[in-house]
């Protein structure tokens, strides 16, 4: 090819340009702007003269139907841009250069450089054919696929493609090429709302197990044989197993005889051996999981059958004996394998014979009630509800502060202090539960009082070695009445029943595992219930319409002002131009519903 002159077509970073002069270097046209580039910079592709590119990229109809042609004709053989202009369309024109060229920059066909350029065999063609046909289909297909989600408009086909968001939602990828793509933001947050758009979730969907990788299945286990064991015969005494309309897995009792209180636990150790199959399928879990939709047993639900008191006319127990002296501390502990016979009661019903059948239980509870208050227990008096959901309705109730909650409650800490002490006298390694006292104490009364007191509070932990509990107002304390549902709890009991048996007694490093294994489980799923709550109160919300109730201010800063819903136990905000009045009622309004932020704004009536 001829030497670069004065009106030549040079291709220049992947486009065409024209040479409008040449001296040391050469000065070209490109993109209406003229430009000075050395000439390693650039190609020759025809000598010209060439005054306007602009038409240069229309397709020539000719190359196609003779390329099969010419690649057959050059097979092995390596000619230059002219030779090939001139084989595919006949001349060598500015025109027939660059779309020539353009075959050769394409790659299918032909590779080289303007002076040795080669066609490609034909099976890396058809294989190159068949790549980019299928880049293409893929590319229709993706491009259709955001086409929908843009407008909402998705198909049964797109689900497998949505998986991805829904994955970022639930917090089990960090990205998402679908979010990116059309500009949202690539959060769970903006994840769930586009979801919920597209119909992909329903405003039902609870994304917080996943999010917090709980297990949404009970165990599937087979149950083991009970394990015989010497037993105290407690049937001649009236024992009752309290709890709320519903409930099925009762796991503990309370007897009086005399004046010792006896509260009697489902002997879960009779069944679950230390390290048994069971047994670390319940430490994985640590807890049973409450949802307002749904129950996550710890254990397979077999085992409530079969150890539930009162739900057998006899019931194996772990029974607690002890006195409460005048002062209301702690006496006389003993602890004991039992056979109980128990009869099931709701609160309700208990709430009937407080003065009657339990006015003795009463008085002994009232004495140790006090006994902790002087100990510096504390009890935080903010609302708590009760939220169930049924075919879709969710119900929110308050969750009833009642005398006989009241009396049980007592029972189950008294049982608690008792073992810990009882563990303690023994040198039986278990997990005791303790709380830190706060930096500061406060005496609240006020419902913003106890607000504002529970930022003090820290976390209750566990420990191999007794400390006391703040909050309780317990000097040494563990959780013992629910090993059906609690697996320290459960850990507990084995070791009292090592401890009875004269067995071997699990190690301090083994209970140290434990106890960390179990807290981390529980964890994750107290924060998934949580979360849960949250979730199904703004469906609440949302089926109530523009719901309005009362409200509590309790905290005020720089005009947002901080309420409790009681009937909810929500905390919103609310910026307000006036001062808060603490403690006092308002009316309030939802205004609007963020489901995956869980939050819900309000304002005042």
């Amino acid at each position: 090819m001829s030497e670069i002159k004065q009106g030549a077509l040079v291709y220049y970073k992947s486009k065409a340009a024209i040479v409008t002069g040449v001296s040391d270097k050469i000065d070209i046209l490109f993109f209406k702007t003229k430009k000075r580039v050395r000439d390693k910079d650039i190609k020759l592709l025809h000598p010209g003269v060439i005054r306007d590119v602009s038409d240069l990229d229309k397709d020539v109809p000719e190359s196609l139907d003779t390329l099969d042609e010419v690649l057959e004709l050059l097979a092995g053989e390596t000619v230059s841009l002219e030779d090939l202009a001139d084989y595919l369309y006949g001349e060598f024109t500015p025109q027939t250069a660059w779309s020539s060229w353009m075959l050769v920059v394409d790659g299918l066909y032909f590779e080289g450089d303007t002076d040795a350029i080669t066609p490609r065999p034909l099976a890396l063609i058809n294989t190159e054919k068949e790549k980019r046909e299928t880049k293409k289909a893929q590319k229709e297909a993706w491009d259709g696929l955001i086409t929908r989600i843009k407008t909402g408009k998705i198909v049964t086909e797109d689900y497998t493609h949505l998986v991805e968001v829904e994955q970022l939602a639930c917090e089990e990828r960090e990205n998402s090429r679908i979010l990116k793509t059309i500009g949202i933001n690539e959060t769970k947050e903006d994840a769930h709302r586009l979801l919920l758009r597209l119909g992909y979730w329903k405003e039902e969907y609870n994304p917080w197990p996943r999010r917090f990788k709980v297990d949404m299945n009970d165990p599937v286990l087979a149950i083991p044989e009970t394990v015989e064991s010497e037993r105290r015969d407690l049937q001649h005494l009236q024992a009752w197993a309290i709890d709320d309309v519903g409930n099925q897995d009762p796991d503990d009792a309370i007897s009086l005889d005399g004046d010792r209180v006896w509260v009697h636990i489902a002997d879960a150790s009779s069944l679950i051996m230390p390290d048994s199959e069971m047994d670390i399928e319940a430490r994985s879990r640590g807890t049973n999981l409450y949802l307002p939709n749904k129950t996550v047993h710890m254990l397979p639900q077999g085992i409530t059958e079969q150890l539930g008191l009162g739900l057998q006319q006899q019931s194996p127990a772990l029974s607690i004996g002890f006195t409460v002296t005048e002062s209301g501390a702690l006496d006389k502990i003993e602890v004991c394998f039992s056979q109980v016979k128990v009869s099931r009661m709701t609160y309700n019903d208990a709430d009937q014979l407080l003065e009657s059948q339990f006015a003795d239980l009463v008085a002994i509870t009232e004495r140790y009630h006090q006994y902790r208050l002087s100990n510096d227990a504390t009890n935080l008096d903010l609302p708590q509800v009760n939220i169930r959901v049924k075919d879709g309705k969710v119900t929110i109730e308050p969750y009833p502060q009642t005398g006989s909650r009241q009396l049980v409650s007592e029972c189950m800490l008294a049982a608690g202090e008792a073992v810990s002490r009882f563990a303690n006298e023994h040198d039986i390694p278990i997990p005791y539960a303790y709380q830190p006292p706060p930096e500061e104490r406060q005496d609240p009364k006020k419902l913003s009082e106890h607000y504002t007191y529970r930022r003090f509070f820290k976390p209750s932990r566990h420990a191999t070695e007794p400390a006391p509990h703040f909050g309780l107002g317990i000097l040494s304390y563990t959780r013992v009445t629910s090993p059906l549902r609690r697996y320290l709890d459960l850990v507990v009991h084995q070791q009292l029943r090592a401890f009875l048996t004269g067995q071997p007694l699990l190690e301090y490093a083994a209970l140290v595992e434990r106890i960390g294994l179990a807290d981390e489980a529980t964890f994750a799923s107290r924060k998934t219930e949580r979360f849960s709550n949250q979730h199904w109160k703004m469906l609440y919300l949302k089926q109530q319409g523009q719901w309005q109730g009362e409200a509590i201010a309790v905290a005020e800063n720089d005009r947002n002002i901080t309420f409790i819903v009681p009937t909810l136990a929500l905390e919103p905000r609310i910026r307000s131009k006036k001062a808060a009045r603490l403690d006092e009622p308002v009316n309030v309004q939802v205004t609007s519903i963020d489901i995956p932020n869980g939050q819900a704004n309000f304002r005042l009536v």
